[in-house]
């Protein structure tokens, strides 16, 4: 797959901090925990890719405060090193529906952007690369690994419903009820301090 190295990820996410800090940052390495941990359950995926691409699928946000647009920067951020795969899962993250009217946030991106992400999103198949990081997008907060309720709350807090909410949340329930069963268990058995971000506290 056309993916960077580890090193190379930590490169980019460490220029992205210095451009745009924030909360996104510890996201984006506690999805690609979560990736590279439920991966390693499965014989047919690799970790490294796995935590890779969780660590860059908002890379796009290197931009400054960006919605919509996050999913073209980062593709052609990625895109002009050669990372086809990487640059693919920027996109595919946010659209858990190949259906650009279920992003919840602002559409903040030009008319050429907007037709671009909707080709891209009519000719794509997603593979389970894709759907692990949409899971994995969907149970990490900025803290840590949480129940996926919890983190599906805190999006529709910040950027409302929208028609396509619910179908969403129900995409969402299936990848990790597919996930679990192809790894034979709860995906929430292979990842660490679900408990403690899910209720806000810690054991001492």
């Amino acid at each position: 797959m056309k993916v960077p190295t580890i090193e190379k990820s930590i490169e980019y996410i460490n220029y992205a901090k210095s451009t745009n800090p924030g909360e996104w940052i510890d996201h984006s390495y506690n999805v690609a925990i979560a990736a590279r941990s439920i991966a390693n359950e499965c014989s047919d995926l690799d970790g490294n890719i796995a935590y890779v691409l969780g660590l860059l699928h908002d890379i796009g946000r290197h931009e400054g405060r960006v919605q919509l647009h996050h999913t073209v920067s980062g593709y052609n951020f990625l895109m002009k090193d050669g990372y086809e795969d990487a640059a693919r899962i920027a996109i595919t993250h946010s659209f858990v529906i190949p259906d650009i009217r279920v992003y919840g946030g602002k559409s903040d991106c030009t008319e050429e952007e907007i037709m671009f992400i909707k080709k891209y999103l009519n000719k794509v198949t997603y593979n389970d690369y894709d759907k692990l990081i949409q899971l994995c997008d969907n149970i990490s907060l900025p803290e840590g690994v949480c129940l996926m309720e919890k983190r599906l709350l805190d999006v529709v807090m910040r950027y409302g419903f929208n028609d396509f909410t619910l179908k969403k949340w129900e995409k969402y329930l299936e990848l990790r009820d597919y996930f679990s069963n192809k790894i034979g268990k709860s995906i929430y058995k292979v990842l660490e301090g679900v408990v403690e971000t899910t209720f806000d506290f810690d054991y001492k």
